[in-house]
This record gives C-alpha cells, sequence and structure tokens, in this order.
C-alpha cells in the first residue's frame, strides 16, 4: 500500500438518490459529473441506519453480519427481549445474549496495521458504534468517544456537537482540519445526521427538506475543497459519498402486537415467546421454540391487512439477504399508497408503532423495501479518473470492498465487491 493513499467516505444519512439534482442538491449534482456515479445503487432490509452502518463497514448483508435492525429482539433467559440498537449499551446486551457483536470484521479491523481507521458520527449512538463494535480504531460520537482498545477519549478529545445540522458542521470542520490534514489516516469515516434526522419530522419536499439538503451539501463541500487541496500537495486519495437510505412518507401507522393479541397471541406476547420490532416502514417478527408454530400459524391472516404489503418467511427472507435464525420468523413490509404529500412527492406508508407512540403521519420514515427508501446514491471520486456511470448495479455492501482494494489489501469476506474504478 503507497503511503499516500488514503479513502475518504462520506455518508449524508437517508439522502435518497431522487434527491440528487441540479435545483435540490448542486454540490453532489456537479461532484457526480466528474465521479463514478452509481446509477443502480440499492440499501439493505431492514433499510435503516444501524444496520445500514453494520453493511457498509464490514461489506457484508444482515445475513452474514448479524445485526438485524433499529430494534433487535435478544434470547434473554429464555424468551425475546427487544432492544433499541442505537442505545449506548445495546452492544453490551447483545455480547451478553449472543456472546459477541458482528459476526464478520469491521473495516477498522481490517485495516488495524494499515493506516488505521478513524470515524466521526452524529447519528444514534447505535449506529455510529457499530462502524467499529469491537475498537480497533477511533469512533467519535457525541454519547462517547473511544480509541482502539476501547479507552474512552475526554474533554477536548472527545466529540462534542449537537444532533443536528449545527453539529453536523462543527463535526466535519474538526475533521477536515484534524483527520483528514493532521492524522490522515488510510480510512477516514464521516457520517451526517441530516437530512435523515431532520425528515423525521418533517415532510418529504418541504423547505425544511430543502434547509437540510443546503446542510449536509454545506458539509460535503468542505470535505471536498479539502481532498483537492491533499491531493494538490501529491497526495492520491480516494472520496467515495453516498447515503445509507432514502425517505418515504408516513401515511398511517398499526401497532403490530396489537393485531397478534387480537388474533390469539396476547399470552405469548405477554410472556417473551413472541415479539415485534419495528422498523419504521417494515417490522422483523420474533419467537421462541415455544411460540414460533402460533406465529407461523397467523402469518396468512397478516398477509390480507391493508397495512401489510408483504409477509416473508423462510425463503423469501434469504432472498432478501436476511437470515430467519437467532428468534427471527418473519418479516414484514408495510404498505404503500401512491398519492402525493402536499410538496408533490408521491408515496404514503403505513408504519409499525409502538404502543403509545403514534405514528408522526406527513413526516418521513424508512425501514422496508419501499420504492424511495431503498435508493440511497454513491459516487466515487479518484480525483478525474474514474468519470460516467458504474457497469453494473452496486449496493451498500461495495463500499467495504472498494475501499480495502483501493489501499491493496486483501478483499476476502466480503458480500460485496470492489466498484469499477478505472
Amino acid at each position: 500500500m503507497a503511503r499516500s493513499r488514503r479513502v475518504v467516505f462520506v455518508c449524508c444519512d437517508g439522502l435518497g438518490r431522487d434527491w440528487v439534482r441540479a435545483e435540490t442538491t448542486p454540490v453532489l449534482h456537479d461532484l457526480a459529473r466528474t465521479s463514478l456515479w452509481c446509477a443502480e445503487h440499492s440499501a439493505v432490509f431492514p433499510s435503516v441506519t444501524r444496520v445500514s452502518a453494520a453493511s457498509v463497514t464490514t461489506g457484508c448483508h444482515p445475513a452474514r453480519h448479524g445485526l438485524h435492525g433499529n430494534r433487535m429482539g435478544l434470547l434473554e433467559e429464555g424468551r425475546v427481549v427487544v432492544r433499541d440498537v442505537g442505545s449506548p449499551d445495546f452492544r453490551q446486551h447483545m455480547r451478553r445474549a449472543t456472546g459477541g457483536t458482528l459476526l464478520v470484521p469491521a473495516l477498522a479491523e481490517r485495516v488495524a496495521g494499515a493506516g488505521g481507521c478513524i470515524a466521526f458520527s452524529n447519528v444514534s449512538p447505535g449506529a455510529a458504534y457499530f462502524l467499529d463494535p469491537e475498537h480497533f480504531g477511533h469512533v467519535y460520537h457525541r454519547a462517547g468517544s473511544y480509541a482502539p482498545g476501547g479507552r474512552r477519549l475526554e474533554g477536548g478529545d472527545a466529540l462534542e456537537v449537537s444532533h443536528d445540522a449545527a453539529g453536523d458542521w462543527a463535526m466535519t470542520q474538526r475533521f477536515c482540519a484534524e483527520v483528514l490534514r493532521e492524522r490522515r489516516p488510510a480510512v477516514a469515516l464521516l457520517w451526517l445526521c441530516d437530512p435523515d434526522h431532520t425528515l423525521h419530522g418533517v415532510p418529504l419536499g418541504s423547505p425544511a427538506h430543502a434547509d437540510a439538503l443546503r446542510g449536509a451539501e454545506r458539509c460535503v463541500a468542505e470535505v471536498v475543497r479539502t481532498v483537492g487541496r491533499l491531493r494538490g500537495e501529491g497526495e492520491e486519495i480516494l472520496l467515495l459519498v453516498g447515503s445509507d437510505h432514502g425517505q418515504e412518507t408516513i401515511g398511517e401507522g398499526v401497532t403490530i402486537e396489537d393485531w397478534l393479541a387480537v388474533n390469539g397471541l396476547g399470552e405469548l406476547l405477554a410472556n417473551g415467546d413472541v415479539a415485534v420490532a419495528g422498523q419504521g416502514t417494515a417490522a422483523l417478527l420474533y419467537a421462541t421454540d415455544r411460540g414460533r408454530g402460533a406465529l407461523l400459524g397467523v402469518l396468512d391472516d397478516m398477509r390480507s391487512m391493508p397495512w401489510a404489503s408483504d409477509v416473508l418467511a423462510g425463503e423469501g427472507l434469504a432472498a432478501r439477504r436476511f437470515a430467519a435464525r437467532d428468534g427471527v420468523v418473519a418479516a414484514v413490509n408495510m404498505a404503500r399508497r401512491s398519492d402525493a404529500n402536499p410538496y408533490g412527492v408521491p408515496g404514503h406508508r403505513w408504519v409499525a408503532t409502538e404502543a403509545g407512540k403514534p405514528a408522526p403521519v406527513g413526516s418521513g420514515q424508512h425501514g422496508g423495501w419501499g420504492p424511495d427508501e431503498t435508493r440511497p446514491f454513491l459516487m466515487a471520486n479518484d480525483g478525474g479518473r474514474s468519470v460516467g456511470s458504474a457497469s453494473r448495479a452496486t449496493s451498500l455492501v461495495d463500499i467495504a470492498p472498494t475501499i480495502v482494494a483501493f489501499l491493496g489489501l486483501p478483499i476476502d469476506g466480503f458480500d460485496g465487491s470492489p466498484l469499477p474504478l478505472r
């Protein structure tokens, strides 16, 4: 590996590919013209940030890396307990229940002896920490920043930013000055919270959405300028800019646990033999051996519900690169209407709600395999050598193999493959 060869990846969380156009994202639009543009780039299922982070860093689908969703059922003392993967302590719960975290190596482990990895993230703690769950590199997050070996960073060494556009900008400025110009790791990851953070509370296409896009672009432009200066100093840098998923509009909500209880599974739910882990526009259905038969027995009725577009189990899950194991029995993709929101953005989705938490109708959401939430964007800029559209369909799992291939490291053990750079 050439010492000056490095990779920078910027993720604009929740920025769907259809929003990358001259009138909405001029910075990204201009950068795409001098980059390899992945015109058929796809998300993973569930199309949520925490799973996406694991797929980006491992180059593997959930069936192989083992992180199920934004919320995940763990088998604890013989019952299914659904926990929030975004919580700072989720990895400890996961280790106690399964014996570990991700089932395959993360990027930080692969490059630990070849220049290292530094990640700055402003999304949920879980999404940040699953970029490097075993502490092979540096991860910076407002809930806690860590050095290799899990040593917690304190004071000015930590990352103290707000969870909003202002925090994204402050994080980006430090990332460019400290990580890119001074520390110069082999892999530098910057994960912005917007536009996703904003869209969970406002309509797609609204003025607030446009503001969130401008904020994300401001951060991307700063990284592009910094990389340009470093290239001018003789460094060979591959710049990857993309997103993890898109967004769709919330139309209505349903609490699937309530439906299961009405259909005879109330006692199994109360005992932890059946559980639901909502993923926004999708849900994962879990069961112990005691509850599995009863859960399977109501899936046909569930398929007839107006809120369920698809209910998959077994081979159907495998086709989505998701494994029916560790308590997972089935997945529900919530139904979709085609009508437009007040800003002309088509599509309304049912969402899986938690008891006592009504769905914020009209705001953005994601998690299933709808047409917009599964279209993230990705471009690879290598200083103008690779320009045009990629010659094949790509996915989040192609990012890690692209990074390690550019660094000259082994590319074995991935589900994905390197982008066709020239």
